[in-house]
C-alpha cells in the first residue's frame, strides 16, 4: 500500500515556469530627523522560478524562489552613506482550486510559509574630515538586524488553462516575523507587512 501511495505521488505532474510582478509596498520605511535622515526607494520588480506539484481534488503546493531588490541612502552633517540590498524569498504555500463553470478558469486560494535571505548588501560610506573625503565600505551596517527572516503568506487569484500553458494571476500578502533592518535611531526598519501582485506561467 505504501508504494501503490507513493507511486500515485510520483505520478502526479508536476509544473515548472516563472514567476513575477510587482511590489504594491514598499520593503523599507524611512523617516528623517533635524541631524539625520534615511531616503529609501524600492525597485518595482519581484521575479524568479517556481515550481509546482498538482495533486487530485483540486489541491497543489507551490514553491518560489523570488528575487528582488531596493537600496536606501543616509545623510548627516559630514558623513552619507548608499546601501543596496537583494533579497531572495522561497515561499512554500499549499493550494487550492474551486471547480467552476468555466473548465479553462480555475481561481485558487493559497497559504503558507516564506523565508528571506539578504543578499549583495554594500553599504558605501563617504565622511569628511578636515577637508579630505575619506570613503569605506561595509556589507554589516548598524542597522542591519537580521540577515535572514520568515513569515507567513496568504493571497488568492485564478488559473487560466490556454494549452499547455497555465497563466496565473494573483494578489499575495505575506507577514514577517521580524525586520532585516531597524535602525538604532527609529528612523529606518522594514515593513513587517508586504503585498505583491504576481503572475505565474508554468508548463
Amino acid at each position: 500500500m505504501f508504494l501503490m501511495s507513493a507511486g500515485a505521488i510520483v505520478a502526479q505532474p508536476f509544473g515548472f515556469g516563472i514567476k513575477g510582478g510587482v511590489p504594491m509596498t514598499d520593503f523599507l520605511n524611512a523617516a528623517s530627523n533635524q541631524n539625520f535622515g534615511f531616503v529609501a526607494t524600492t525597485d518595482r520588480y519581484v521575479v524568479g522560478p517556481m515550481a509546482e506539484l498538482r495533486l487530485p481534488f483540486g489541491l497543489g503546493v507551490e514553491v518560489d524562489a523570488l528575487y528582488r531588490h531596493y537600496d536606501y541612502t543616509s545623510t548627516a552633517t559630514t558623513v552619507t552613506s548608499a546601501t543596496t540590498v537583494g533579497a531572495w524569498e522561497f515561499p512554500l504555500v499549499g493550494k487550492y482550486r474551486f471547480k467552476t463553470h468555466l473548465p479553462l478558469v480555475r481561481p485558487y486560494v493559497e497559504a503558507g510559509v516564506a523565508w528571506d535571505k539578504l543578499s549583495g548588501l554594500t553599504q558605501t560610506v563617504t565622511s569628511v574630515v578636515a577637508g579630505a573625503i575619506h570613503t569605506s565600505s561595509t556589507s554589516n551596517p548598524a542597522e542591519l538586524h537580521k540577515d535572514v527572516t520568515t513569515g507567513f503568506v496568504f493571497g488568492g487569484g485564478a488559473e487560466i488553462k490556454i494549452l499547455m500553458l497555465r497563466i496565473a494571476p494573483e494578489v499575495r500578502f505575506t507577514r514577517w516575523g521580524d525586520q532585516h533592518f531597524l535602525d538604532p535611531n527609529g528612523l529606518l526598519h522594514s515593513n513587517l507587512n508586504q503585498a505583491e501582485f504576481l503572475v505565474g506561467l508554468t508548463f
